[in-house]
């Protein structure tokens, strides 16, 4: 049990998928200009990522492996991914349109986000177990989830601030993107430790 809290809390903080691995930065950088839909892309990347992981996992162990077809990873995770996006386009659609208008482009770009495949082929390189990589899986995008609304609303705040003309905008949001990209590394000292 130690380990899975152990691992569950690296994936998340120590080693987060945005801010150590820098992977999944478009959406990081275009969808934080409000809280409210940070949030929404972070359950949808959350559900895809958790969803195709377990399904990564599964076409590696029983088909790839099974059949020496490893050259066909990516294209065959990228599907994968694919198809979990589309699911989860649709029901979001369905559910809450509002939230479907306000993710606009970057609910089916969640396909080519880094991080979503980033986090499966991590898992293949880490050759986990099932459950081992399904919460290895979540907590990576937990981890994105976190970091995507804490950003976002470090924005919004910014928008209220008096910024040099120079840094408003999309620079001052990368400044702060660097300093909580530090702030997060201070979590792997204490690992580390």
């Amino acid at each position: 049990m130690k380990e899975f809290a152990l691992m569950m809390i690296g994936a998340a903080l120590v080693n987060n998928v945005i801010l150590a691995r820098f992977l999944g930065l478009c959406s990081f950088m275009g969808v934080t200009t409000r809280v409210d839909t940070a949030a929404g892309m972070g359950l949808a990347t959350t559900f895809v990522i958790t969803v195709s992981s377990m399904a990564d996992w599964a076409v590696q162990t029983w088909l790839l492996d099974a059949y020496g077809l490893g050259f066909l990873r990516t294209v065959t995770f990228i599907l994968v991914i694919a198809s979990a996006v589309q699911f989860t386009e649709m029901t979001i659609k369905k559910v809450s349109p509002s939230l479907f208008q306000m993710l606009g482009i970057y609910l089916p770009l969640i396909t080519t986000n880094c991080a979503v495949l980033g986090v499966a082929l991590l898992l293949v390189e880490g050759k986990m177990g099932f459950l081992n990589a399904t919460m290895f899986a979540f907590a990576s995008s937990v981890g994105y989830s976190l970091v995507m609304i804490i950003f976002a609303g470090l924005r919004e705040r910014l928008v209220l601030a008096e910024v040099p003309r120079l840094f408003a905008g999309p620079p001052i949001a990368f400044v702060v993107a660097g300093m909580l990209a530090m702030a997060f590394m201070g979590f792997s000292g204490i690992a580390t430790s």
